[in-house]
């Protein structure tokens, strides 16, 4: 059976008690995590954020409550999220493979992607890679879950790899982790401290 992002989908795993796995204060806290995080290495308060796989656009209010002049888009494949949200929300039709092609006028402070890429094949999750590395002005949160992880919801097409498959994909396209799902982009490299990077070795 082919999965389909629909209403029914995000009533049951973002809305249901009995399904969802995420509350608005989840959200809430990743938000301020990230925002802070990329304020800090950047130096200055964030501009804009690309959120990758965004459905319904969840990040959008909490972000913008943080920082009310923050450019946010949002990219999704699902046909629902896209008519039903799009113009208020400013989410756009695109599969995560599509970064690889897709470009905008700016780079993104953060870019986001969460619940995403466990979902994916290789040679999608590596076409992507290449544009959030390309596109990133700061960091990126990429939420991704391994088959070293005790993953709760949503198993359908669920496709789990090891923590160090992840880590060399990200690598490859210039993303250095710091901390809680975060990775800076090639423009920060030199803001990593060496005893930071010696366990990257």
């Amino acid at each position: 059976m082919q999965k389909t992002y629909d209403q029914a989908y995000f009533d049951k795993w973002y809305r249901d008690p009995k399904h969802a796995v995420k509350s608005p204060s989840d959200v809430k806290r990743k938000v301020t995590m990230v925002v802070a995080l990329a304020e800090y290495y950047l130096g200055r308060p964030i501009r804009s954020v690309l959120d990758v796989g965004c459905g319904e656009g969840v990040w959008r209010a909490p972000l913008r409550a943080l920082r009310p002049a923050v450019e946010y888009r949002g990219l999704d494949a699902s046909e629902y999220a896209v008519q039903r949200y799009g113009r208020s929300r400013n989410i756009g039709l695109a599969r995560f493979g599509q970064l690889a092609e897709l470009r905008f006028d700016t780079r993104f402070d953060v870019i986001v992607c969460t619940d995403v890429l466990h979902y994916l094949k290789p040679a999608e999750i590596r076409a992507g890679l290449i544009g959030i590395g390309e596109m990133l002005e700061g960091i990126a949160f990429l939420e991704v879950f391994t088959n070293r992880d005790d993953l709760e919801g949503d198993r359908h097409d669920l496709r789990l790899r090891s923590p160090a498959w992840y880590l060399r994909e990200f690598r490859e396209v210039g993303l250095l982790p710091c901390g809680s799902q975060c990775y800076l982009g090639p423009r920060l490299e030199r803001q990593v401290a060496a005893l930071e990077r010696a366990w990257l070795a």
